[in-house]
């Protein structure tokens, strides 16, 4: 018996021994990582909206990129409202503004009236190369509605690519590089998340969903912040901007819908998306290409979220002005410009 409970004892100390040896390391990791997490929660934001046909998610993730309240998210149905809801890691809740989007990227950039804010600069967001290990911060699936933290998941940079690598397989307007990730990260609500790597360093901002249309395999990937850098700065010094109502002041003669070839769907909701529905031959309109079930989303770099909206734009111009227009056709983006000639210009 004494043999055994030695024998037992110097097994409890050797194991003792061995655990007090790995312990400190690991506890050091642990205390690193998670001092990552702890230092990127604030700079991240729970973002609430529309919801979508049958049932969609009407939140979306973001995350700060000024003190001052700038949001770097995804261009989505989300944001087609006029009361975006802006929850910060604390609690607090804003209404956010949108002040941009660049449809060609799928990113959006809002604005909530705040100082002094925790965030990412974009100007020192740093590239990944495969293998490199990253987190994703999110709101996936709508966990967090308050000051609850933002979901994180650990994986790893699986291979940076083209996401038109595959010629059209995952359906998207976005044609550039991207990183496809190892972990399940591109679920409902994480789009517009940050990835950064285990240093906490921005690397990107978490997609949309997309599924492959031959396999149904879903892609988990992430847009690298050089990819969206341009477009961001853009949106700030005022391009890609929502429409606005029109000013006091009008041209005498604008244009008139009819007289672009355009019909447009019904208007029978508030905001109702500005599909078109007929282009008469022989008009500007079907000179420039466009074609029945293309969705108008740029009036020159003037957002449009709606069929009034798109007549608000024309109100802008005068009568005979040609102009330009960004289509979304099927999952592409098409630019044509609308040309008058002398006899179209008359009254």
């Amino acid at each position: 018996m004494r043999t055994r409970l030695r024998s037992l004892l110097v097994c409890a100390a050797i194991a003792c021994a061995a655990v007090g040896t790995l312990r400190p390391a690991e506890v050091r990791a642990s205390e690193s990582l998670a001092g990552v997490i702890d230092a990127n929660q604030p700079r991240m934001v729970k973002i609430y909206g529309a919801g979508g046909p049958r049932g969609l998610e009407p939140y979306q993730s973001g995350f700060l990129f000024s003190d001052t309240g700038h949001i770097l998210t995804v261009w989505s149905y989300v944001l087609d409202t006029d009361h975006v809801t802006a929850t910060l890691s604390d609690g607090r809740r804003f209404e956010a503004k949108l002040l941009g989007a660049d449809p060609r990227l799928e990113l959006a950039v809002l604005k909530i009236e705040a100082e002094e804010l925790p965030h990412f600069d974009l100007a020192t967001a740093v590239p990944a190369d495969r293998g490199t290990r990253v987190l994703a911060f999110s709101n996936l699936f709508g966990v967090a509605a308050g000051e609850e933290p933002a979901s994180v998941q650990h994986g790893i940079v699986a291979v940076k690519t083209r996401l038109d690598a595959r010629r059209g397989v995952f359906e998207s307007p976005y044609r550039g590089e991207v990183y496809v990730l190892d972990a399940m990260t591109n679920n409902p609500g994480a789009a517009g998340g940050a990835l950064t790597n285990q240093h906490g360093e921005l690397l990107g901002m978490l997609g949309k969903e997309l599924r492959s249309a031959q396999n149904n395999i879903w892609l988990n990937y992430a847009l690298p912040i050089d990819e969206l850098r341009n477009s961001v700065e853009q949106i700030m010094q005022g391009k890609f901007r929502p429409s606005e109502e029109p000013p006091d002041i009008l041209p005498e003669e604008a244009i008139d819908l009819a007289q672009t070839g355009l019909v447009l769907v019904p208007d029978v909701l508030e905001r109702t998306p500005p599909y078109v529905d007929l282009v008469r031959d022989g008009t500007p309109a079907a000179r420039a290409g466009v074609q029945p079930d293309d969705l108008i989303v740029f009036v020159g770099e003037n957002l449009v979220h709606s069929c009034q909206g798109f007549r608000d734009e024309l109100a802008h111009l005068e009568r005979g002005t040609s102009f330009r227009i960004v289509l979304m056709r099927g999952q592409e983006l098409v630019d044509v410009e609308i040309v008058f000639d002398g006899e179209e210009a008359q009254p």
